[in-house]
């Protein structure tokens, strides 16, 4: 399976798309907001660029695809004001792999523009947007030709899944996988990651800023517990010949969740970079996904469900793509159907589902 081909978020505006079930992912990008303030504000103590260039590297689709662009727009005219100067005339590259739905993307730009007009009149600079299709771990943009990277909940996806890991009981790490299977995903994260970085410090102009936001995970949590019933369910549905055995044991997910600690280090070992500032923020899978829709939290049958159900939403836009690939679109209902249900006795058990995210901002070094 080509994971380029195949790694994308759910299209279109449907029940189950990624433009419907992405709470958790815009309340990750107002969490880094103050830390994508602190960037801007230090570049702009070095450069005034006429023309701020800026990258957003996975930026899927639906309403999240423009909260970037919103974001730095808000900030770099907060800053003119407070400094008396002229806005810089903007220009955003939207960059996700080939299969992105950036159609959605170009059909919501008409009133995000009309939006952004009446908002600010003739007080912001000129803004384009242009689209970068293409996989990061590859070259994106010419040699210093970005002022400002920005990537959010997209880094802990892998180039792909280490090989030959053996692994029957599970699609992705947990905490009783194998140390060989935890050390083949460290060394891929490693390796992706210092390419990453490698690439970007290529394109960045000197002394330019990047803020990431990743999942990542800490050592005293368990790894994904709500994404760790996948595997459990998978397995389930082998055991009722609703899914080949065969392809549930060649199938891994490229996902890795690092350590706050395992990140700096590939950082200082690449060395392109000064860590400007790294923060984990805590944040629950379920109230993450449903306080925005007003919903109550207290714990009783009806309320446990539709927590349930709205976990579940959020895991389908961002996997079924992969999952339907690998085991096909027929059992993807029942699938997520199951699901849902080990979801309902996990809230059961343990109540919070908690994640670790963490927002590091660097320093290209001149």
């Amino acid at each position: 399976m080509d994971i380029q081909q195949v790694l994308h978020m759910n299209h279109g505006m449907g029940d189950n798309s990624y433009a419907n079930n992405s709470i958790i992912q815009k309340k990750v990008m107002m969490e880094a907001k103050p830390i994508l303030e602190e960037s801007i504000i230090r570049l702009y103590r070095i450069i005034w660029p006429r023309c701020l260039k800026v990258a957003d590297l996975g930026c899927s689709s639906g309403p999240n695809a423009l909260q970037m662009v919103s974001n730095v727009i808000d900030i770099v005219d907060s800053i003119s004001c407070n400094l008396n100067l002229k806005s810089p005339v903007f220009q955003f590259f939207l960059n996700d792999l080939f299969e992105n739905d950036f159609n959605d993307i170009f059909k919501s730009l008409p009133q995000f523009l009309e939006t952004l007009e009446k908002k600010k009149g003739h007080k912001s600079g000129s803004c384009f947007i242009n689209a970068t299709p293409g996989t990061f771990y590859k070259r994106l943009f010419p040699d210093d030709s970005l002022h400002l990277i920005h990537s959010s909940f997209s880094l802990h996806w892998l180039s792909q899944a280490p090989k030959k890991l053996g692994n029957k009981e599970n699609v992705h790490l947990t905490s009783t996988s194998p140390a060989a299977m935890h050390r083949a995903y460290a060394e891929q994260f490693q390796k992706d990651f210092k390419l990453f970085l490698k690439l970007r410090s290529q394109e960045l102009v000197p002394n330019g800023g990047m803020v990431l936001t990743l999942l990542g995970r800490d050592k005293t949590r368990d790894m994904r517990t709500a994404w760790t019933l996948i595997g459990i369910t998978l397995n389930d549905m082998v055991l009722e010949n609703l899914i080949e055995e065969i392809k549930l044991e060649s199938f891994n997910f490229p996902l890795y969740d690092p350590t706050i600690e395992e990140a700096k280090e590939v950082i200082e070992e690449e060395g392109s970079f000064t860590i400007q500032r790294v923060e984990s923020v805590i944040l629950d899978w379920v109230a993450a996904n449903i306080n925005d829709e007003g919903v109550d939290n207290n714990n009783n049958e009806f309320d446990i469900n539709m927590k349930a159900e709205f976990t579940t939403k959020f895991v389908r836009a961002a996997l079924e793509p992969l999952l339907k690939a690998q085991f096909g679109e027929e059992v993807m209902d029942e699938f997520f159907f199951r699901y849902k249900n080990k979801i309902v006795q996990l809230i059961m058990e343990v109540e919070i589902l908690e994640f670790p995210t963490h927002i590091i901002s660097l320093i290209k070094n001149v």
